[in-house]
């Protein structure tokens, strides 16, 4: 990760791959909603990859086949990745709500076609998020993204919409 999360831009990481159709309810499972945070975070993607709660660490990058966050529009699923400390989600397709909450949040998620075929797990993969590129494996292959809106691309900036206002206010805008 290049910098602290605010205002971060670029990502380089170890691949954490995923296939398609990863849902919210995987994401942050229905049954520990009621649980203390500490709980909730062990069991993320669990039915999915059971190790990667307790494995991934803070610049880890989530990588996915086609439909990510599909599901339910529950805020906590993009929370629960952005607390365990993966700096973005990269995936052949998002669904549009994870996408808004995630960059609402200030975790930032990119839709690239192909990228779940092009990476291999635990790889490093490098994510320039205002330029739409992912560099897999020191160059050995260059994808596109489809650019985030610069509007978007403020709150991440500011490390998500509530920052975001915050520093709105202070200005008095």
């Amino acid at each position: 990760m290049t910098g602290t999360r605010g205002g971060v831009t670029r990502f380089r990481g170890r691949a954490w791959l995923f296939g398609p159709d990863i849902s919210t309810d995987m994401l942050s499972p229905g049954q520990y909603v009621h649980d203390p945070p500490e709980v909730r975070l062990r069991h993320v993607l669990e039915p999915a990859r059971a190790e990667f709660a307790a494995s991934v660490r803070p610049g880890d990058i989530v990588v996915a086949g086609a439909n990510f966050g599909c599901g339910s529009s529950r805020e906590s699923a993009p929370q629960h990745l952005k607390d365990l400390g993966v700096s973005v989600v990269v995936a052949d397709s998002l669904a549009r709500i994870f996408a808004r909450n995630a960059i609402a949040l200030g975790l930032p998620a990119l839709s690239c076609p192909g990228v779940s075929a092009a990476v291999h797990d635990h790889e490093t993969v490098e994510v320039d998020v205002v330029a739409g590129e992912v560099v897999v494996a020191g160059g050995r292959t260059v994808l596109r993204a489809d650019r985030i809106p610069e509007p978007m691309l403020d709150v991440l900036r500011h490390g998500g919409i509530e920052p975001l206002l915050v520093a709105l206010a202070a200005e008095g805008r």
